[in-house]
């Protein structure tokens, strides 16, 4: 796994951990790495929920299903990034989510069970893994916090707007790249992608931003939009 130490170095769970320890931590806790071809699960809803997993390359998505099939995003995920581990450590027996690979993918999976129980052989890491593991958890919920922020305005346009500006704010620039194409950003914030395609290109008319693809750039008239 040393291979990979630069990656799960960006991982909070593995925050502050030696790469000369890294090897037999995983070992503890009983890590397995697996390739996950594009448009295949990682886990699908239903499936035990008892490993957490960390992006090593590629990226995944967290799928929702409501009982009429209709998908939400949760979330995506990009090397260095740990998922699934709040189901386990909420005690749900179930995924009630999906992970799906967006792109061919290799993923490490660590047995939740071996995370909360100290060792025979009494790993020193393993106090240090769970002080990381509840930072990381408090980051997450801070993520759903935005989320629910989004999706709470009132009108697509303001969902657009809300997310696009908080984007810019945390790279640092007007000009950014998003990790959705359109279908998965309508899905992120609850909206119909023909709707959210139509805002956005008013906005484009109107020369708030401008756009391509994955790529934004918001201009001065975009930037100075206040949201409540």
């Amino acid at each position: 796994m040393n291979q990979f130490f630069e990656v799960l170095s960006r991982c909070p769970l593995f925050d502050g951990i030696e790469q000369s320890d890294l090897n037999s931590m995983i070992a503890c806790l009983n890590g397995k790495t697996i390739d996950v071809p594009k448009g295949s699960p990682v886990f699908l809803e239903g499936a035990p929920a008892r490993f957490a997993g960390v992006v090593l390359a590629g990226s995944v998505q967290v799928v929702r299903e409501d009982y009429y099939g209709n998908r939400s995003i949760m979330d995506i995920l990009q090397p260095g990034e740990l998922f699934a581990e709040v189901f386990s450590f909420a005690g749900l027996e179930t995924m009630p989510v999906s992970v799906i690979a967006m792109k061919d993918s290799k993923v490490l999976l660590l047995d939740c069970r071996r995370v909360l129980t100290t060792c025979s052989n009494s790993c020193h890491f393993h106090s240090l893994l769970m002080k990381n593991l509840l930072q990381g958890m408090a980051q997450k919920n801070l993520a759903l916090s935005r989320k629910i922020r989004y999706m709470s305005q009132k009108t697509t346009k303001d969902k657009v707007m809300a997310y696009l500006l908080d984007q810019a704010k945390q790279q640092g620039s007007a000009e950014f790249t998003i990790p959705f194409d359109r279908q998965a950003l309508a899905d992120y914030l609850g909206v119909e992608r023909s709707a959210m395609s139509a805002e956005i290109g008013k906005l484009k008319s109107s020369g708030q931003i401008d756009t391509k693809g994955a790529w934004f750039c918001l201009n001065h008239a975009g930037s100075s939009t206040e949201l409540q």
